[in-house]
C-alpha cells in the first residue's frame, strides 16, 4: 500500500510538470492555430512540448505501478493532487503569486474530485456485453455534447474559453478511457488479432488523437488553472457515467455516500468558477507561455 501511495503521488507530480510544460509551449502559439492540425504539427517540433509528453509517459508508468499495488479507488484520488502542484508552478513561471482565492479554488477542485471518486467507487460491469446500437447512441450523444460545447467556446473569451475547450477535451478523453477498457479486454481474453478486428480499437485511436488536439487547444487558449482543473474534473466523471450506462458498472449510493459525491462535485464546480473569475488567472491569460508576450485575443 505504501508503494501505491508513493507511486500515485509521483505520478501526480509528473503529470503536473508535464501539463505545465505542454501549456507553456502551446500558449506561445498563435490563437489562429487553436483546434487545427497546425497546432500539433508545430508543437511536435518543440523540444519543450516533447519533454512534457515524455514526462507524461513517465507519469503513466508510475500510475501503472501504483495500480499494481493498490486499488483504483485509492490511486485516482491521489493522482488528482497534480492540480495542487501544477497551478502554483504555472503561476510561478509567469512571475505571479497565487492568493487565498486561487489556492482555495485549486484545492477545492482537487479535494472535491477526490471526495466524489472515493465516495462513488465504481465497480463491476462487463465491457464486452454492449450491443452496437447502444454504443452508437452513447457515442452520438457525447459527440453532440462536444460539438455544442465547442460552439459555445467560440463566443466565450478569457479563461472561460479555455475551460469550455477543456470540458470538450475531458468528455472525449473520458470516452477514450472507456474505449481503452474494451480494447484491453479484447487483448486479455482473445489476443491481439481480436483487438485489431474490433472497431473500438480504431475508435480509441481517433478519440486519442482528437483528445490530444482539444487538450493542447485548451492549453493554448488560456492559463493552466482554467484548463487542467476542468479537464481533470470532466474526464473521470464522463468515464464513470459512460461506464455505468454501457457496462452496467455500479456506484455506491445511499446516505451519506451520495451526499458526499454531490458535495464533492459541488466543490469542483465552485473551485472552477472561483478560478475562472480570479484576477490572478485573468492576468495569467494575458501572458504567453514564453517571453510574457501579450495575447491577441
Amino acid at each position: 500500500m505504501v508503494i501505491a501511495v508513493l507511486a500515485s503521488l509521483a505520478a501526480g507530480v509528473c503529470f503536473a510538470v508535464a501539463g505545465v510544460l505542454q501549456q507553456w509551449a502551446a500558449a506561445a502559439r498563435p490563437d489562429a492555430e487553436a483546434l487545427t492540425a497546425r497546432l500539433l504539427g508545430h508543437l511536435a517540433r518543440d523540444p519543450l512540448w516533447l519533454s512534457g509528453i515524455g514526462l507524461a509517459v513517465v507519469a503513466y508508468g508510475f500510475q501503472s505501478l501504483a495500480l499494481a499495488f493498490g486499488p483504483l479507488a485509492l490511486v485516482q484520488p491521489l493522482i488528482v493532487a497534480e492540480l495542487v502542484f501544477a497551478v502554483p508552478l504555472s503561476a510561478r513561471l509567469h512571475r505571479l503569486r497565487l492568493g487565498p482565492r486561487e489556492w482555495l479554488g485549486t484545492c477545492a477542485v482537487a479535494a472535491g474530485l477526490a471526495l466524489a471518486l472515493l465516495s462513488a467507487r465504481p465497480h463491476g460491469g462487463d465491457p464486452r456485453a454492449v450491443d452496437l446500437l447502444t454504443w452508437l447512441l452513447v457515442v452520438g450523444v457525447i459527440t453532440a455534447v462536444v460539438c455544442t460545447v465547442l460552439a459555445v467556446a467560440r463566443v466565450l473569451t478569457g479563461p472561460w474559453r479555455a475551460s469550455a475547450t477543456a470540458l470538450a477535451a475531458g468528455a472525449v478523453m473520458g470516452t477514450q478511457s472507456v474505449l481503452l477498457a474494451v480494447t484491453v479486454e479484447h487483448l486479455r481474453d482473445d489476443g491481439p488479432l481480436a483487438a485489431l478486428a474490433a472497431w473500438q480499437t480504431y475508435a480509441l485511436v481517433a478519440a486519442s488523437a482528437g483528445g490530444l488536439l482539444l487538450i493542447q487547444s485548451a492549453f493554448q487558449q488560456g492559463p493552466l488553472a482554467a484548463s487542467m482543473t476542468v479537464l481533470d474534473a470532466t474526464e473521470p466523471v464522463v468515464a464513470v457515467t459512460v461506464g455505468t450506462v454501457l457496462f452496467g458498472e455500479a456506484i455506491h449510493t445511499g446516505w451519506p455516500v451520495s451526499a458526499a459525491t454531490v458535495a464533492g462535485l459541488a466543490l469542483v464546480g465552485a473551485g472552477i468558477v472561483s478560478l475562472d473569475t480570479s484576477p490572478v488567472v485573468m492576468a495569467l491569460h494575458g501572458r504567453r507561455g514564453r517571453g510574457g508576450r501579450d495575447r491577441t485575443a
